[in-house]
């Protein structure tokens, strides 16, 4: 089986990566991808700013979900948000919701929480799964979340284990014990970490492998490498400084390449740099390249 086929049989997707090196843009391709491959997808953005929606040309979330093409659809996710549902959604009485939800305990325990409100947002995404939807949404087969860069994503996949460990009983620990357990599922989830052929995204993404392994023993599912400089075709002349400026950068592309392949054996696809604006056209062309790059992997 080939890896994209392998992320079809996926139900969640974690995407990660250093901030910068368009981790955004390969969560938007893997849902287009996807979705075009008959899977009724999910894209989950849980950044405040909502960067996501600006890529796939629809209007932003603000916490509703959006249709952005045939088994295609995207949310925004507010985790302190996800917390409050979860107290209204146990204690169902007003005065006793407000009480708590009013409480100092409460806003300091859900601000305060090591990995609780990663937690919530996990267990959101397993429900939809499970079928748990809202009036008019679909069901999806996969949930692709967009997550934070390198320097926090493994705080985020360790968070669920770490809060079951933690509280080991009540609605809680059980939710948390429930995600821990599904996320151990290298079957039904999958990690997909974006990276750029330049020396800092390579070596923090070659840390994040290795804590992957060390915290969670996991590893990536797929490791894309995105804005490639393609190869010239010609060699340019040596009083041309744009191609001389081209054969430097593709060098450097190619040092580093060399370098993640040398500790990475698992499954990588290199994206072209392509010459479009961020937006659909970007996505659906970085898509087509995904599907290739992933045949010869």
């Amino acid at each position: 089986m080939g890896v994209l086929q392998a992320l079809e049989q996926r139900q969640m997707l974690v995407v990660t990566g250093k901030g910068g090196v368009g981790k955004t843009t390969i969560a938007a391709v893997l849902g287009r991808r996807l979705a075009a491959r008959g899977r009724k997808v999910l894209l989950l953005d849980v950044d405040p700013r909502e960067s996501l929606h600006h890529l796939l040309d629809v209007p932003p979330s603000g916490g509703e979900v959006v249709t952005v093409a045939p088994r295609l659809q995207l949310q925004h996710l507010d985790p302190r948000r996800l917390l409050d549902d979860l107290v209204r959604e146990k204690l169902k009485v007003g005065v006793l919701v407000r009480r708590v939800l009013s409480s100092p305990v409460h806003q300091h325990f859900t601000e305060g929480a090591p990995g609780l409100k990663e937690t919530a947002v996990f267990g959101r995404a397993l429900r939809l799964i499970e079928g748990h939807v809202p009036r008019g949404m679909v069901r999806p087969d996969v949930v692709i979340l967009d997550a934070p860069a390198t320097g926090h994503s493994v705080a985020w996949l360790a968070a669920p284990r770490l809060i079951s460990e933690v509280i080991s009983s009540g609605p809680i620990g059980h939710m948390a014990t429930v995600i821990a357990d599904f996320m151990a599922d290298r079957v039904r989830f999958g990690i997909v970490v974006v990276t750029a052929a330049e020396e800092m995204p390579v070596q923090e993404s070659l840390e994040l492998i290795d804590l992957l392994d060390e915290r969670l023993q996991r590893m990536p599912d797929l490791v894309v490498v995105n804005s490639v400089y393609p190869p010239l075709v010609e060699e340019s002349d040596a009083d041309d400084p744009v191609g001389a400026l081209w054969a430097h950068r593709r060098g450097l592309n190619d040092r580093e390449l060399g370098r993640l392949d040398e500790h990475w054996h698992g499954s990588t696809a290199e994206l072209p740099l392509l010459p479009l604006e961020p937006g659909p056209p970007l996505i659906t062309a970085l898509a087509d390249h995904l599907e290739q790059a992933c045949e010869r992997s």
